[in-house]
């Protein structure tokens, strides 16, 4: 049973949910909204809560985030500057999904390993089999 917004019909909804799927289902978003969930955390908590994360990528996912929506950023006028990032209402709803993939995908980290290893195995197998006189 297809869902309406798993067809590409060419209207204007599918294409605009897509790109919000591609938004709030990249990576390094996912671990955004799950940190921000937590608190509001400045850059450099961010930063730092996400291993692996550049900074170049980080403020770019920040202002999609934000420009969706998802995310606010508050600037106090103080020296230095303070810049907090929170999760919005709408971006707050998000938080049970988010949290069920990102766990998801931790608890199955030796699983998805250990597939990885057998198909690069099962890979090697053939290609070598394919080649043999």
């Amino acid at each position: 049973m297809d869902s309406p917004a798993a067809s590409d019909d060419g209207h204007p909804s599918v294409c605009k949910a897509r790109e919000v799927l591609g938004r709030i289902g990249d990576k390094w978003s996912l671990y955004v909204i799950s940190r921000l969930g937590e608190e509001p955390k400045r850059f450099t908590d961010l930063k730092r809560g996400i291993a692996g994360i550049s900074q170049r990528m980080l403020t770019v996912t920040l202002r999609g985030l934000e420009r969706d929506g998802i995310v606010t950023r508050t600037v106090y006028p103080v020296m230095p500057p303070r810049v907090d990032y929170a999760l919005t209402p709408m971006g707050r709803t998000l938080l049970d999904t988010v949290g069920t993939l990102v766990t998801w995908a931790e608890d199955h980290l030796a699983d998805i390993d250990s597939a990885r290893a057998a198909y690069d195995r099962d890979a090697q197998l053939r290609e070598s089999s394919l080649s043999a006189p």
